[in-house]
């Protein structure tokens, strides 16, 4: 049987670091999707087909992000309640997401495919490259399910302690989603949309491996018949904390939109260097994002176990981690960048990988706050303040819209090189003061929870 693990005692930092490094893994895997996806369209499709694939990253990032934020955000009650150890109320939470998920992932499914063109054009995508990007976005909203529920699955297995098998399987989907590539798209010549498909079949892969690993080597989970009725009060719960985190996601991704629809309007040339370099640029945070997913369920665990003092030397410690990533990544990015796309782009495309370069170079140079950003934010988020951590999207969002419709238009696409980095500091002065407000409040708690405890 598989065993849970809590957080709720010993030295943070070994903790946080062991539970991060399985994420890590998991994390970059599933950039390898993307990565695989780009480089394999790039070199054997050429320049506008990647342009095409990258065309509508935003608007993915935008639906896909609110379907992991919700996955997230109904795994932090699972946390919660296995802090606190009452494990009934904890299972009863896992069957009611798994009801929430179904329902929402086919809606969002159906009506995302349905308005695709409409989106595409709304973007102002090149004409050169309409057809396939909108081969390539229709096939990817049709397997949200799979995207969805995968995300769903890992969420409550990490809740539970365990980030090491969401990897595993995520391991062997991902050379599943190479196979299928190089079949689709060179063997059997589907071209962009043999791209999306290979994804697609890999992520439902995932998801069928997380379900059946879960219901059948976690005790904890096997639930009674009184487990398995839907509880509106506790779906409202669960989406009281998933749908603030998803529309995070979704606030910062229309944000992102607005930012790729400036720079699509430049030209196939820097279409084709925003793809490769956010492909770049997206793995290398992996260890930021895997880090402050480690300190959700860090956080979310102490909180249920009456800790806040942990929670914010699990705070320090994940800092002393980002900043010694951030200096190994800026002296890599600095260094190498052109040599790294070249991974993506034929070397006689020079213009694209000048851009495609002082593209990573800007973002490596702000890394070190985008760290502080996720280490912030999913603390919160495990904390159960999601409506809180969901306007630090919005400060991204207004950061983005900004340079946009003021920086593009008067520096071109050096503008758009600055507006992740931008939209990172806007953020971090929100997070700043809104982690001493949760901080304070969980003290506040505890502190009553004792008195009360006495007084009885």
């Amino acid at each position: 049987m598989a065993k849970s693990k809590e957080m709720t005692s010993g030295a943070p930092l070994p903790l946080i670091l062991n539970f991060t490094i399985p994420l890590l893994l998991g994390n970059l895997l599933q950039q390898t999707y993307s990565f695989v996806d780009a480089a394999i369209v790039g070199k054997f499709l050429g320049i506008n087909a990647l342009a095409a694939v990258g065309a509508s990253t935003s608007v993915i990032f935008l639906i896909l992000g609110f379907c992991n934020g919700c996955c997230g955000g109904f795994g932090i009650p699972v946390a919660q309640k296995f802090g606190a150890r009452d494990y009934v109320t904890m299972r009863r939470y896992v069957y009611v997401s798994l009801k929430l998920s179904a329902i929402l992932s086919v809606v969002i499914a159906f009506v995302t495919s349905v308005l695709c063109p409409y989106i595409l054009r709304w973007m102002q995508t090149p004409e050169n490259i309409m057809v396939d990007a909108n081969k390539y976005l229709l096939i990817t909203f049709i397997g949200i399910p799979c995207t969805f529920f995968y995300n769903l699955f890992s969420s409550i297995i990490r809740a539970l302690g365990d980030s090491k098998t969401p990897f595993w399987f995520l391991m062997l989907s991902t050379v599943l989603n190479i196979a299928l590539d190089l079949l689709c798209i060179i063997y059997w010549g589907w071209g962009v949309a043999g791209a999306a498909i290979a994804t697609v079949i890999s992520q439902g892969v995932s998801a069928y491996l997380c379900y059946k690993y879960m219901y059948s080597k976690f005790e904890i989970l096997r639930t009674e018949p009184s487990d398995r009725r839907f509880r509106s009060d506790l779906a409202k719960q669960l989406m009281a904390i998933g749908a603030p985190m998803g529309l995070q996601f979704s606030i910062t991704a229309i944000g992102s939109i607005m930012l790729q629809s400036a720079n699509n309007a430049l030209g196939t040339a820097c279409v084709a260097a925003f793809t490769a370099g956010i492909r770049i640029k997206m793995f290398f945070l992996c260890m930021l994002e895997s880090l402050g997913m480690a300190m959700a369920t860090y956080s979310g665990q102490n909180y249920g176990a009456g800790k806040p003092d942990r929670i914010w030397h699990g705070v320090k410690s994940s800092m002393k981690m980002v900043v010694i990533y951030c200096i190994f990544v800026n002296l890599v990015l600095w260094n190498f960048s052109e040599d790294i796309a070249l991974l993506f782009i034929d070397a006689s495309e020079t213009e694209v990988l000048e851009k495609t370069a002082f593209f990573l170079h800007v973002s490596a140079s702000f890394f070190v706050l985008l760290g502080l950003l996720c280490v912030l934010r999913y603390t919160i988020q495990g904390a159960g303040y999601t409506q809180l951590s969901m306007f630090s999207g919005v400060a991204e969002m207004i950061a983005r819209t900004l340079v946009s419709r003021i920086a593009v238009p008067l520096w071109g696409f050096g503008g758009v090189c600055f507006g992740d980095s931008i939209a990172w500091i806007f953020a971090v002065c929100f997070l700043i003061p809104a982690f001493r407000y949760v901080y304070r409040r969980l003290i506040d708690i505890v502190e009553k929870e004792r008195q009360y405890t006495l007084y009885e």
